[in-house]
């Protein structure tokens, strides 16, 4: 799912190519992408973007006559620009949004379709799409804390919930955690002052880093390529490779369609955690250590 930082590169190339262009037309290929009927998608035709914003991991492009189309790229959801002139690909898309400039198009990878588009019109119904979730970089340390501490949860669920923290998800919560050296387990009221700040420091390091690595790979050229998976990254998406770090072998925890990657000599203290699935399954033979789970995989002797 596109976070933050590749939200805000796409929202960077948007500014240099829509402001003052005229919506000519949407060619909606995909009649279940739009997920409202009022006001109808035809109003924002012939009128001209005003002004772009993120809402949490949303894009908003606003228009003349407070109009304003909020697109969420969900998991596999994906943008894509070509000048006017320039001849569109054959592949498939959801949605074709034609300018007097040049086209952008919405794709999305696999069968299943979670992408969606809004039409809203007002600031007032703008803002009620934002789940709340706190600006990092607009929050002083205090409000941090507080937002963190708010409800107990584990670090992995308070990170990637957009009612308490804006545009963290999967991916980024993985690097942050591994920067700040924490389990993705850890219990929100449970850590400790330092564990707070250096939780707060990895969380603006990550997103500040990416965002300029991902900047500097987009260059003047419209971002292609937005992936959950970097071979930069540290433990996200690198199971059973070694952390750059200690040499450690990543492990995961899986759940549902995701997965938390984690280093466990730099964030568990060594301990292996267990894998919902798994870990029932093996019950008392699930390995607790990693030298536990060394032997598990080491050959057997001849």
């Amino acid at each position: 799912m596109p976070e933050l930082p590749d939200v805000t590169v796409y929202l960077e190339a948007l500014n240099k190519r829509l402001p003052g262009a005229r919506l000519e037309q949407v060619a909606l290929i995909n009649p279940f992408l739009l997920r409202t009927a009022t006001p109808p998608l035809g109003a924002v035709y012939g009128k001209r973007v005003e002004q772009l914003r993120r809402i949490g991991k949303r894009i908003a492009i606003g228009f003349s006559s407070d109009l304003w189309l909020v697109i969420h790229l969900m998991i596999a959801g994906r943008l894509h620009w070509f000048d006017a002139g320039r001849k569109l690909p054959g592949r498939a898309a959801l949605a074709r949004f034609v300018f007097d400039r040049g086209t952008l198009t919405l794709t999305e990878a696999g069968s299943k379709r979670r992408a969606s588009l809004h039409v809203v019109a007002g600031l007032s119904a703008l803002e009620r799409m934002d789940p709340g979730g706190l600006e990092i970089f607009a929050a002083d340390s205090a409000t941090f804390r507080e937002r963190l501490q708010k409800e107990n949860h584990t670090l992995k669920r308070a990170l990637t919930d957009p009612r308490l923290f804006s545009g963290i998800g999967n991916a980024y919560s993985d690097e942050i955690l591994h920067r700040a050296k924490l389990s993705p387990l850890a219990l929100t009221r449970k850590l400790t002052p330092a564990e707070i700040v250096r939780l707060e420091q990895a969380t603006r390091t990550v997103l500040r880093e990416w965002t300029t690595l991902l900047r500097t790979q987009a260059g003047d050229a419209f971002p292609e390529g937005v992936t959950a998976f970097h071979p930069q990254m540290a433990v996200h998406g690198r199971y059973g490779k070694p952390c750059p770090v200690c040499g450690t072998t990543v492990q995961r925890i899986r759940y549902a369609e995701n997965e938390t990657n984690y280093c466990p000599h730099c964030q568990t203290g060594g301990r292996v955690l267990a894998d919902r699935a798994l870990s029932r399954l093996l019950k008392d033979d699930w390995p607790r250590t990693i030298e536990e789970l060394e032997r598990l995989r080491a050959p057997d002797p001849p």
